[in-house]
């Protein structure tokens, strides 16, 4: 039986205590004893799931181009700070301000 890492999460510890049980691993070794967290850890490893989340990305977006927009903009932002530009360092802020949304919206 195939599990993911959402579905585990959700699952209470007496649950998650019911499908270590079934487990014949030495990672869950101990699992009545475990929390919820340690618990989930060890069954994710015992099963080989993957615990990390990955974002999927739109159609369309090309995050590379944005984010190295914004490593140029950053650099213009140390160059306005040095100059005490203030009224430059607002438009560039807001300028990374919105690829860094424009990127957030597009996460699934």
């Amino acid at each position: 039986m195939d599990h993911t890492y959402e579905e585990l999460k959700s699952k209470t510890v007496a649950q998650l205590r019911e499908i270590a049980k079934g487990i014949k691993n030495e990672a869950v070794k101990g699992y009545t004893q475990m929390n919820k967290e340690h618990l989930l850890e060890t069954v994710c490893k015992a099963l080989g799931v993957d615990m990390k989340k990955h974002h999927e990305i739109k159609k369309g977006l090309n995050k590379a181009a944005i984010k190295s927009k914004i490593r140029g903009l950053k650099k213009k932002r140390e160059e306005a700070l040095a100059a005490r530009d203030h009224v430059q360092l607002k438009v560039i802020r807001h300028q990374i301000h919105k690829l860094k949304r424009k990127i957030r919206k597009v996460m699934v």
